[in-house]
């Protein structure tokens, strides 16, 4: 059988050696025309999300088009500035000479990309990559269908074909083209197919991003205003259905808090979706067949205080609240991704860092109160991708942050110059002067203790320059 993909990567491969990649002018063009792509099929995009995800306009324009346009901007804004050479301090024995990290890119490299917001989450990653001067080979995910048929069939039309390339397939096809060897991958998805993509890189030793995903915890202290917290957390949790790698996965709270929150958090669902969410234009719907079962599954574990209703039909499943939910619980061994939300009882912060302290480090942290003290203790005890203090995913919407997991959370990070940094190898360069032997010929043998100190002393590394 003939290797379907040699072709594409050869080509790609000749495009990057003929340096046609490097100038500032190509990428910025490239990143105009991805700019362009966006701009001329918004509509279009928002309709594929619509069919893939019952995604509403409002949430397809705030999580995925206007965040991936904000992107390209600010990349063409900075774009030369990203790329200068980093000039570094200097020692005694270098005062004379040139010393620089250069961004040069990679080569060529793939972006392996998730269902679950299929605009953002694959052109956030190709922003960089275009911008760090690379050759790309996009593989969207095959289960957001009609999002993917969108990228592969009109992406293409608005970037230089010979330098970037759709791929398409399931996880088959996904294993065939790993057996390749790239320059850097990036990867958003399950922690368990991240360790697939990880084992196929170290063949190779080809450098990874894993944006993989994790529980993430939400405490909430007895110290805050119920209602609020219900609203930020409601809105967090059940946006784009709950398929969202940073939405809270699970609330930590005294049971006195509990019984203050239900209330609040029956509240916010009522006002945001309705009294029957099915009916709701922005409640989205489960991806497919699969995740709505074992999402249906979950809704046994503990008791249904909120919520609970499915339809298989329709793939829906109603904004839930999980109460008596136990530590063993399948709800909480896996990261939910669906429109549920266990509360489970703690006694104090203490229980909850500890709790979240014998877990695998999440994607993202969240603690609600009013006192700086409890937040700022929750931060500095724990660790975790990213932290926000009494709000949910907000964190996300600052380019200025780094976006990328700890541990089985992932590793690397993007977004704004963090996307051009992680598709750059910084090299470390030195251009010394061609003369000037008599001063050099200190490091040479035959050895003595007054050259060593005066070696010692030229290499000590100084913060104020004596030239």
């Amino acid at each position: 059988m003939m290797d379907p993909f040699s072709d594409t990567l050869r080509r790609l491969r000749e495009a990057f050696s003929s340096g046609q990649t490097r100038p500032a002018e190509f990428r910025a063009a490239q990143l105009k025309g991805l700019g362009r792509f966006l701009r001329e099929n918004k509509q279009r995009l928002q309709e594929a999300l619509a069919q893939d995800l019952h995604k509403s306009a409002f949430e397809s324009e705030v999580s995925e088009t206007s965040i991936s346009q904000g992107e390209i901007d600010l990349a063409l804004r900075n774009l030369r500035a990203w790329m200068k050479d980093e000039k570094v301090p200097k020692n005694l024995a270098t005062q004379l000479d040139s010393a620089f990290i250069r961004k040069e890119p990679f080569g060529l490299v793939l972006i392996i990309a998730p269902w679950n917001y299929p605009v953002n989450l694959t052109l956030v990653p190709l922003v960089g990559a275009l911008a760090a001067g690379n050759c790309v080979v996009l593989k969207p995910s095959e289960i957001s269908k009609n999002t993917e048929k969108v990228l592969a069939e009109v992406l293409p039309q608005y970037l230089d074909q010979s330098c970037f390339a759709v791929v398409l397939g399931g996880p088959e096809r996904t294993g065939q083209l790993l057996e390749h060897k790239f320059d850097y991958i990036f990867f958003t998805g399950s922690p368990r197919v991240g360790k697939i993509v990880m084992t196929a890189a170290a063949k190779h030793l080809t450098p990874v991003t894993l944006e993989l995903g994790g529980k993430n915890p939400c405490y909430v202290d007895d110290n805050c205003d119920p209602q609020t917290v219900a609203n930020r957390v409601a809105w967090f949790r059940y946006f784009n259905t709950g398929q969202t790698c940073v939405a809270p996965d699970y609330i930590l709270c005294s049971r006195e808090m509990q019984e203050r929150l239900l209330p609040a958090l029956q509240g916010a669902i009522t006002r945001f979706y309705g009294e029957d969410p099915r009916s709701s234009p922005d409640l989205g719907r489960i991806i497919n067949e699969k995740h709505f079962q074992r999402l249906r599954g979950l809704l046994g574990c503990g008791r249904v205080a909120i919520g609970g209703q499915s339809d298989e039909s329709d793939r829906y499943i109603a904004p839930t609240v999980l109460v008596d939910v136990q530590e063993t619980d399948p709800v909480m061994q896996e990261e939910i991704f669906g429109p549920i939300l266990p509360i489970m009882n703690v006694r104090s912060q203490d229980e909850a860092i500890d709790f979240i302290n014998r877990r695998e480090k999440p994607l993202a942290l969240y603690a609600f109160s009013n006192s700086k003290q409890v937040v700022k203790q929750m931060l500095t005890r724990t660790s975790s991708g990213g932290f926000c203090g009494n709000d949910g995913f907000m964190h996300m919407t600052l380019a200025s942050l780094p976006f990328g997991g700890v541990g089985a959370s992932g590793m690397g990070s993007y977004h704004g110059k963090f996307s051009f940094d992680t598709f750059s190898h910084h090299r470390a360069c030195l251009l010394r002067h061609p003369g000037m032997e008599k001063i050099y010929s200190i490091r040479y043998p035959p050895y003595s203790p007054r050259s060593l100190r005066m070696l010692l002393v030229a290499m000590e590394t100084r913060g104020c320059t004596l030239l």
